[in-house]
């Protein structure tokens, strides 16, 4: 138990422990960084070190003040799981009680206004039981934008006996004037070969998906841990029919095979609930053909089970081909945002990468 048990990241790690040691710890932190590598997990660490009663510089995970932390954790959480499950908008805010180590996280999309004045209510008074309040916010970048002043209130004088940690991605979503008052402490992605032994000792994913399962993570301890390899390559596949299909008629081969692009598309936005999810897929898919062509067959990859085929398709396509099939999915994007049909800037771009001496020369049909 204690920071010993963190895994990765030993400069953010690092950065904690030498607050706690100079017993400045300040009013405002930041933790930024991809999802998944323990931003949150880190930040309620840092709750239990604060208020335990055995150790000064960490924490021990079984005197009162710790078991009372989670005690305080788990409340907070079956609490939100009941407030989202509320259909009424009402409801979903009403009775609102913050323990001296809150996690607040969103309701709804948003975390939302009334949620923040809680915490400012709460922020100025003294702890019940700890030492020092912790008001843990995930997913900060999803406050409520009529709640944002409310937040920056208590940042710019906050109180001497809390804490507010504020999680998020990239701290560039939050404004200046948030970010300016927060102690900014930054998470790297999780090396591969770390969540690759996670995985080994999981056993849950056989050995040959070990490796597809640390790339396609990106750094994320919590997305490797949750990768399954079935429904991966259930929703990759339509993506391998579409590359199949715009690759055929790309530098002199023959005439595009229309019918096959359009059915091609057509698979890709079916879903329209998890299309965004679907253009993930494809992003890194691009991300993939991008980097061969560039660095070849030694190019680091995601997709590492396609390295023979995402060679095959970057030479047909090239750079140029390729930032263009990423301007579609951008286009194909914002048309989702704006409740129009996904598959209509799929199929503009196709048929902009058509560009061949048998294009000019046929007709679509």
């Amino acid at each position: 138990m204690g920071f010993d048990s963190f895994l990765d990241n030993p400069n953010a790690v690092q950065s904690v422990r030498e607050m706690l040691a100079s017993g400045r710890v300040p009013g405002s932190l930041m933790f930024t960084g991809l999802d998944g590598v323990g931003k949150k997990t880190l930040a309620l660490m840092l709750a239990k070190a604060l208020n335990c009663e055995r150790q000064s510089e960490d924490f021990c995970g079984e005197c009162p003040a710790c078991r009372k932390a989670e005690e305080m954790l788990s409340a907070a959480r079956e609490d939100l799981a009941r407030r989202r499950e509320s259909k009424d908008a009402q409801r979903r805010v009403e009775g609102l009680v913050y323990f001296d180590l809150q996690l607040i996280e969103p309701i709804t999309r948003y975390i939302l206004t009334e949620q923040i004045r809680q915490l400012r209510s709460v922020a100025n008074t003294h702890p019940f039981e700890f030492r020092r309040r912790i008001f843990v916010i995930d997913d900060a970048q999803a406050i409520h934008w009529q709640a944002v002043d409310l937040l920056l209130k208590i940042l710019e004088e906050p109180p001497e006996t809390t804490t507010l940690i504020l999680i998020c991605p990239n701290a560039y979503e939050l404004r200046p004037t948030i970010r300016s008052r927060c102690r900014r402490i930054a998470f790297r992605p999780v090396d591969d070969a770390l969540l690759s032994s996670l995985l080994a000792k999981d056993a849950r994913i056989p050995a040959p998906q070990r490796d597809l399962a640390a790339r396609v993570a990106a750094g994320s301890i919590a997305r490797a841990k949750a990768f399954d390899v079935d429904e991966f390559t259930r929703h990759r596949r339509p993506w391998l029919d579409f590359l199949d299909a715009v690759t055929t008629g790309s530098r002199g081969d023959p005439a595009p095979d229309w019918k096959r692009l359009f059915e091609s598309t057509k698979a890709l936005t079916e879903d329209r609930i998890q299309f965004e999810d679907t253009l993930k897929t494809g992003y890194g898919l691009l991300r993939d053909l991008l980097h061969v062509s560039v660095y070849g067959p030694d190019a680091k990859v995601a997709n590492i089970d396609l390295l023979s085929r995402l060679k095959a398709w970057s030479d047909k396509l090239g750079v140029k081909k390729i930032g263009k099939l990423k301007d579609g999915l951008d286009q194909a994007y914002r048309l989702q945002t704006r409740n129009v049909n996904q598959q209509l800037g799929l199929d503009a771009t196709v048929v902009g990468l058509q560009d061949t001496p048998a294009l000019r020369n046929s007709s679509i049909r």
